[in-house]
């Protein structure tokens, strides 16, 4: 009876252990599935849109954050001077300007000819 009862606890010790490998691997393949699918595309993306705004130079037409279009007067180090309408002209953050689609495509059109 004894041999019966430490030979079921040695098995059910060799159980847990591979119960804990297991849980280790899912955890492991759980980051690399989010890694691949969710992290690098996101940086990826974040890469683009800060190469794209190092790119913007004076005369580009762009969308802000809010949703205001306008035209950049002027490149600073940390914002973009931009002309909304005649004579008005707003500072905005780097961070919150996107290149304009209409622009964007029309580039991308010039290129290809």
């Amino acid at each position: 009876m004894l041999n019966y009862i430490l030979l079921q606890a040695a098995t059910a010790a060799e159980g847990q252990q591979g119960n804990q490998w297991s849980f280790w691997i899912m955890m492991i393949l759980i980051f690399v599935v989010f890694y691949f699918f969710m992290i690098r595309p996101q940086t990826k993306r974040q890469k683009e849109l800060q190469k794209q705004r190092e790119e913007m130079k004076k005369g580009d037409k762009v969308v802000t954050a809010g949703g205001i279009y306008g035209e950049i007067k002027e490149v600073q180090e940390n914002a973009f001077i931009i002309t909304i309408a005649k004579d008005v002209t707003i500072k905005v953050s780097k961070e919150s300007v996107f290149a304009d689609a209409a622009d964007a495509q029309q580039a991308a059109q010039a290129d290809k000819k």
